[in-house]
């Protein structure tokens, strides 16, 4: 578990790094892959970047950190991502055997680790991941209140 000094500093990370996702007209999410206190994997979303449908900044951080390990197996890592996860990049968390997941803003519409259901914890599959939530929520909140804004004018 991280501790909440490190849970705000590597989500203060994700927010800028979010930011930058807005510079290349990708909805504004980030996460960071941590293990024993280092960042092993970073993502934004990509998915018009790389025209891929699964490319959320989890899914792209989760991959860097699996080439970076040499392994698909997570254990032992932690995800920080500034927007709660959907239920597929949910899935792809418990697949790759994260330890817990640390999310800033909660996602009303497509959350699925806790609003909308909680994949991450569900005792029927072979794991779960401990979750956070709502870690300078309002921090994580305003690049997507801002770029959002933006593509209505």
């Amino acid at each position: 578990m991280l501790s909440n000094d490190q849970q705000i500093k590597f989500m203060q990370e994700a927010i800028e790094l979010a930011k930058l996702a807005a510079g290349k007209l990708e909805v504004p999410v980030a996460a960071l892959v941590v293990k024993s206190g280092k960042v092993i994997g970073r993502g934004i979303n990509r998915r018009l970047l790389d025209s891929d449908p699964s490319a959320h900044a989890e899914i792209v951080a989760m991959r860097e950190a699996g080439k970076k390990l040499g392994v698909w197996n997570l254990s032992g890592c932690d995800l920080v991502v500034t927007l709660e996860p959907c239920a597929m990049c949910s899935g792809a968390i418990v697949n790759a055997r994260i330890d817990a997941v640390y999310f800033g803003a909660y996602d009303k519409r497509f959350g699925y680790c806790g609003t909308l259901g909680n994949i991450c914890a569900d005792n029927r599959l072979n794991h779960q991941a401990t979750v956070v939530g709502g870690i300078l929520e309002e921090e994580c909140l305003q690049p997507l209140k801002d770029f959002f804004k933006e593509r209505r004018k």
